[in-house]
């Protein structure tokens, strides 16, 4: 049995406590039948003596004193005991017997047997004395009786009963362990009876176990596993969905930058110039492809990070504007960007996942938003939210299909597949896992649409560098006007 089983931890619970208390009854039972022996070998002095003592008379001759036959008789209990009797007056002058056996050290006091114990030749002995009264001529005469007793029947009488009472224990103890390890494997079976199921589901069965059947002690851990293998099929649903979409989406491109190379490697001049310009086109759009895919990965529940920092999100939202700036111009796009309010806009993010969504909400307004046209980010602190709104003066989403849009590979019809259709995607994704809202609007005062992300605020304090109240109008310097 192994020292970690539980079975053997919950069996010496119970066992080391009954055992120490078998062995408080060891000792109980063990003084108990000493006690016993003790007062069975009294009563038979007692009752020796007294039979000595009636047969103590007084004759014309003197003091009559014998002992009978019956009187030494009690003590043949196959013991070997050796029995002594001194009979003597009152004076102390000796009557019959063995003049020689001690007496008691302590004074005798009323008429009632006294008890003592001394050694004689050797050996310890037990001693009763007891006083009778002799009618003698008129009067009366006082005589006194003593009996000893070797000790061995006694002793060999306790180990008797000291020995059936700890055969008795034993059995007791032994009947416990026997209930007890009985009683242990009912108990445990529903438990082993969970591990055999455990280890006899397939890998890819993830249905919840039953609790019905289980002790309340064991419904947490049931639970607890279910709620493990929720997450481990949800993490390998994230798996086959990243998989899926990788390699849908990565084929076309693909098979288009194979074509591509191909066609450049047989032509020449001006033809050859304008495919390589595809190709750089392509693997641009295929790398934004793979970002965002791992973007998405990231942003899957299983992805999550368990520590986030404080962040300042006006300075994580300039970083990316100065970094994306490029796109704004290549596309002939106003790019403006504004902090409103005295407090800082803080949130308590993943920085690369804070990162990913602001990326995405930027770039799907740049992308959509048609030459001379205007984007205007503004990061603002409004009591218990930082909210990051994006402006676009593009072609808007209809009311209907505004949650759509938030859906994988998903593409407005009628309109240029600009994109992979993962932006919104990700954004609601990194959103949804900072507790954050999205809303949706048309632009105010315009064609367009306003997009408002509110991440609940981290408490306010300072923060280096942050650019708090400041304003940046369109065609500042991190941002080019066209």
């Amino acid at each position: 049995m192994k020292t970690n089983s539980l079975r053997a931890q919950l069996l010496a619970g119970l066992m080391i406590p009954l055992g120490a208390f078998a062995l408080v009854q060891f000792s109980v039972a063990y003084r108990g039948a000493e006690a016993t022996s003790r007062v069975v070998t009294d009563q038979i002095l007692v009752a020796s003596a007294r039979a000595i003592a009636e047969h103590v008379a007084v004759r014309e001759t003197g003091v009559e004193a014998f002992a009978p036959p019956s009187a030494l008789g009690m003590f043949d209990r196959g013991y070997s005991d050796s029995v002594y009797y001194r009979i003597a007056r009152g004076d102390g002058r000796l009557l019959a017997g063995y003049g020689d056996l001690p007496t008691a050290e302590a004074p005798r006091r009323g008429a009632q047997p006294r008890f003592y114990d001394a050694t004689y030749h050797g050996e310890a002995v037990r001693l009763v004395e007891v006083m009778q009264v002799v009618p003698a001529g008129g009067g009366a005469q006082d005589v006194a009786v003593v009996v000893a007793e070797t000790l061995r029947g006694r002793n060999a009488m306790s180990r008797e009963l000291w020995l059936v009472s700890a055969a008795q224990q034993f059995l007791l103890v032994a009947l416990a362990c026997l209930l007890a390890w009985f009683a242990l494997r009912r108990v445990l079976a529903p438990l082993l009876q969970l591990g055999r199921a455990v280890r006899d589901r397939g890998s890819d069965d993830f249905r919840p176990f039953a609790v019905a059947a289980l002790q309340v002690e064991l419904d947490p851990l049931v639970r607890a596993l279910n709620a493990y293998m929720l997450r481990l099929r949800g993490q390998l649903d994230a798996q086959r969905r990243f998989t899926a979409n990788a390699a849908h989406q990565l084929r076309t491109p693909l098979a288009l930058l194979r074509t591509q190379a191909s066609y450049a490697s047989r032509a020449a001049g001006a033809e050859r110039a304008d495919t390589m310009q595809a190709i750089l086109a392509t693997t641009e759009q295929l790398t934004r492809l793979t970002n965002q895919l791992l973007s998405l990965a990231r942003a899957e529940p299983h992805g999550l990070p368990e520590k986030r920092d404080v962040l300042d999100m006006a300075l994580v939202t300039r970083e990316i504007l100065e970094d994306h700036g490029r796109l704004a111009v290549d596309g002939g796009v106003d790019l403006a960007f504004e902090v409103l309010g005295p407090e800082a806009a803080l949130v308590s993010a993943d920085p690369a996942m804070l990162r990913d969504l602001i990326v995405n909400v930027v770039d799907n307004a740049v992308r959509y938003t048609p030459r001379g046209g205007q984007v205007i980010v503004t990061v603002e602190r409004r009591r218990d939210a930082s909210v990051l709104r994006v402006e676009d003066t593009g072609a808007g989403i209809p009311e209907a299909q505004r949650a759509l849009v938030f859906e994988r590979f998903f593409r407005l019809p009628g309109r240029e597949p600009i994109g992979s259709g993962l932006g919104l995607a990700i954004v609601k994704e990194i959103a949804e896992a900072h507790g954050a809202q999205i809303e949706m609007s048309d632009r105010p005062g315009g064609v367009g649409l306003a997009l408002e992300i509110s991440f609940p605020a981290a408490p306010t304090f300072a923060v280096r560098g942050s650019l708090s109240g400041a304003q940046l109008p369109v065609g500042g310097p991190s941002f080019v006007q066209h």
